[in-house]
Protein backbone atom coordinates (compact mmCIF):
# COMPACT_ATOMS: atom_id res chain seq x y z
CA UNK A 1 0.00 0.00 0.00
CA UNK A 2 1.20 3.48 -0.80
CA UNK A 3 1.58 5.97 2.02
CA UNK A 4 0.47 8.80 -0.29
CA UNK A 5 -3.18 9.83 -0.19
CA UNK A 6 -5.12 9.32 -3.43
CA UNK A 7 -4.62 12.32 -5.66
CA UNK A 8 -7.23 14.28 -7.54
CA UNK A 9 -7.07 14.15 -11.31
CA UNK A 10 -5.94 17.27 -13.08
CA UNK A 11 -8.48 19.05 -15.28
CA UNK A 12 -6.48 18.30 -18.44
CA UNK A 13 -5.42 14.77 -17.45
CA UNK A 14 -7.23 12.06 -19.44
CA UNK A 15 -9.49 9.67 -17.58
CA UNK A 16 -8.42 6.02 -17.60
CA UNK A 17 -11.77 4.32 -18.11
CA UNK A 18 -13.32 6.84 -20.46
CA UNK A 19 -16.17 5.48 -22.56
CA UNK A 20 -15.96 6.52 -26.20
CA UNK A 21 -18.45 9.19 -27.13
CA UNK A 22 -20.51 9.07 -30.28
CA UNK A 23 -19.50 11.76 -32.71
CA UNK A 24 -21.10 13.21 -35.78
CA UNK A 25 -19.55 12.19 -39.06
CA UNK A 26 -17.06 14.77 -40.26
CA UNK A 27 -17.72 15.85 -43.84
CA UNK A 28 -14.87 17.19 -45.98
CA UNK A 29 -15.23 20.65 -47.51
CA UNK A 30 -17.15 20.82 -50.80
CA UNK A 31 -13.99 21.38 -52.84
CA UNK A 32 -12.47 18.16 -51.51
CA UNK A 33 -15.73 16.20 -51.56
CA UNK A 34 -16.16 16.64 -55.32
CA UNK A 35 -12.60 15.58 -56.14
CA UNK A 36 -12.29 12.75 -53.63
CA UNK A 37 -13.16 9.28 -54.96
CA UNK A 38 -16.09 7.52 -53.33
CA UNK A 39 -15.06 4.60 -51.14
CA UNK A 40 -17.26 1.55 -50.78
CA UNK A 41 -15.31 0.25 -47.77
CA UNK A 42 -17.00 0.37 -44.41
CA UNK A 43 -15.31 1.97 -41.42
CA UNK A 44 -13.61 -0.52 -39.09
CA UNK A 45 -15.55 -1.55 -36.03
CA UNK A 46 -14.34 -2.50 -32.60
CA UNK A 47 -11.93 -1.04 -30.08
CA UNK A 48 -9.66 0.61 -32.67
CA UNK A 49 -12.53 2.54 -34.24
CA UNK A 50 -13.88 3.58 -30.84
CA UNK A 51 -10.48 4.81 -29.69
CA UNK A 52 -10.09 6.88 -32.86
CA UNK A 53 -13.52 8.42 -32.31
CA UNK A 54 -12.78 9.38 -28.72
CA UNK A 55 -9.37 10.79 -29.65
CA UNK A 56 -10.81 13.01 -32.36
CA UNK A 57 -13.85 14.20 -30.39
CA UNK A 58 -11.97 15.57 -27.39
CA UNK A 59 -12.72 19.25 -27.18
CA UNK A 60 -9.78 21.66 -26.97
CA UNK A 61 -11.08 23.03 -23.68
CA UNK A 62 -10.88 19.66 -21.93
CA UNK A 63 -7.55 18.61 -23.45
CA UNK A 64 -5.73 21.93 -23.24
CA UNK A 65 -3.29 22.86 -20.51
CA UNK A 66 -4.69 25.70 -18.39
CA UNK A 67 -3.15 29.11 -19.08
CA UNK A 68 -1.83 29.47 -15.50
CA UNK A 69 -0.02 26.13 -15.69
CA UNK A 70 1.28 26.92 -19.18
CA UNK A 71 2.80 30.22 -18.03
CA UNK A 72 4.36 28.50 -15.01
CA UNK A 73 5.94 25.86 -17.26
CA UNK A 74 7.24 28.42 -19.74
CA UNK A 75 8.77 30.52 -16.95
CA UNK A 76 10.56 27.51 -15.47
CA UNK A 77 11.71 26.29 -18.87
CA UNK A 78 13.14 29.72 -19.65
CA UNK A 79 15.05 29.77 -16.34
CA UNK A 80 16.27 26.16 -16.31
CA UNK A 81 17.14 26.17 -20.01
CA UNK A 82 18.15 29.78 -20.53
CA UNK A 83 20.68 29.96 -17.69
CA UNK A 84 22.88 27.06 -18.90
CA UNK A 85 22.56 28.20 -22.52
CA UNK A 86 23.75 31.70 -21.65
CA UNK A 87 26.61 30.17 -19.63
CA UNK A 88 27.53 28.04 -22.67
CA UNK A 89 27.73 31.14 -24.86
CA UNK A 90 29.70 33.01 -22.19
CA UNK A 91 32.15 30.11 -21.91
CA UNK A 92 32.90 30.41 -25.63
CA UNK A 93 33.33 34.19 -25.35
CA UNK A 94 35.45 33.80 -22.22
CA UNK A 95 37.72 31.22 -23.80
CA UNK A 96 38.12 33.53 -26.80
CA UNK A 97 39.41 36.28 -24.52
CA UNK A 98 41.70 33.88 -22.66
CA UNK A 99 43.24 32.67 -25.94
CA UNK A 100 43.52 36.08 -27.67
CA UNK A 101 44.95 37.87 -24.62
CA UNK A 102 47.26 34.90 -23.97
CA UNK A 103 46.44 34.82 -20.26
CA UNK A 104 47.22 31.10 -20.12
CA UNK A 105 47.26 28.22 -22.59
CA UNK A 106 43.77 26.83 -23.07
CA UNK A 107 43.30 23.65 -25.09
CA UNK A 108 40.51 23.75 -27.69
CA UNK A 109 38.95 20.61 -26.25
CA UNK A 110 38.37 22.42 -22.94
CA UNK A 111 36.24 25.06 -24.64
CA UNK A 112 34.36 22.39 -26.56
CA UNK A 113 33.62 20.22 -23.52
CA UNK A 114 32.60 23.12 -21.26
CA UNK A 115 30.33 24.74 -23.84
CA UNK A 116 28.75 21.42 -24.87
CA UNK A 117 28.18 20.61 -21.20
CA UNK A 118 26.30 23.87 -20.67
CA UNK A 119 24.29 23.44 -23.88
CA UNK A 120 23.41 19.89 -22.83
CA UNK A 121 22.22 21.18 -19.48
CA UNK A 122 20.11 23.70 -21.39
CA UNK A 123 18.41 20.91 -23.31
CA UNK A 124 17.73 18.99 -20.09
CA UNK A 125 16.46 22.23 -18.55
CA UNK A 126 13.58 22.35 -21.02
CA UNK A 127 12.30 18.98 -19.82
CA UNK A 128 12.98 19.71 -16.18
CA UNK A 129 11.25 23.08 -16.47
CA UNK A 130 8.06 21.48 -17.79
CA UNK A 131 8.09 18.62 -15.29
CA UNK A 132 9.07 20.68 -12.24
CA UNK A 133 6.14 23.06 -12.59
CA UNK A 134 3.06 22.32 -10.53
CA UNK A 135 0.33 21.05 -12.86
CA UNK A 136 -2.34 22.02 -10.35
CA UNK A 137 -3.87 25.41 -11.14
CA UNK A 138 -4.18 26.52 -7.51
CA UNK A 139 -0.81 25.23 -6.26
CA UNK A 140 2.14 27.45 -7.18
CA UNK A 141 4.71 24.79 -6.25
CA UNK A 142 8.18 25.13 -4.75
CA UNK A 143 11.03 27.25 -6.12
CA UNK A 144 13.18 24.41 -7.48
CA UNK A 145 10.29 21.99 -8.00
CA UNK A 146 11.85 18.74 -6.79
CA UNK A 147 8.56 17.52 -5.29
CA UNK A 148 6.58 18.47 -8.42
CA UNK A 149 9.18 16.85 -10.69
CA UNK A 150 8.86 13.56 -8.83
CA UNK A 151 5.05 13.69 -8.97
CA UNK A 152 4.86 14.68 -12.64
CA UNK A 153 7.49 12.15 -13.70
CA UNK A 154 5.44 9.46 -11.95
CA UNK A 155 2.33 10.62 -13.81
CA UNK A 156 4.19 10.52 -17.10
CA UNK A 157 5.45 6.96 -16.56
CA UNK A 158 1.98 5.90 -15.42
CA UNK A 159 0.48 7.29 -18.64
CA UNK A 160 3.14 5.53 -20.75
CA UNK A 161 2.43 2.22 -19.02
CA UNK A 162 -1.33 2.52 -19.45
CA UNK A 163 -1.01 3.47 -23.13
CA UNK A 164 1.34 0.52 -23.66
CA UNK A 165 -1.22 -1.83 -22.08
CA UNK A 166 -4.01 -0.38 -24.24
CA UNK A 167 -1.96 -0.97 -27.40
CA UNK A 168 -1.38 -4.61 -26.42
CA UNK A 169 -5.10 -5.30 -25.99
Amino acid sequence: MSSEPPRNRLPFEPKKNRKPTESKEVKPPKSQAASAPKSTEKAPKGKAADSRKSATTASPETAAIPEVVNRRMMKRMAIFSGTPTVLGILSIVGSYFVVTREWFPLPNITTLVVSLGFFGLGVLGVSYGALSASWDEEDEGSKLGFREFKTNLGRMFEAWKSSKKEKQK
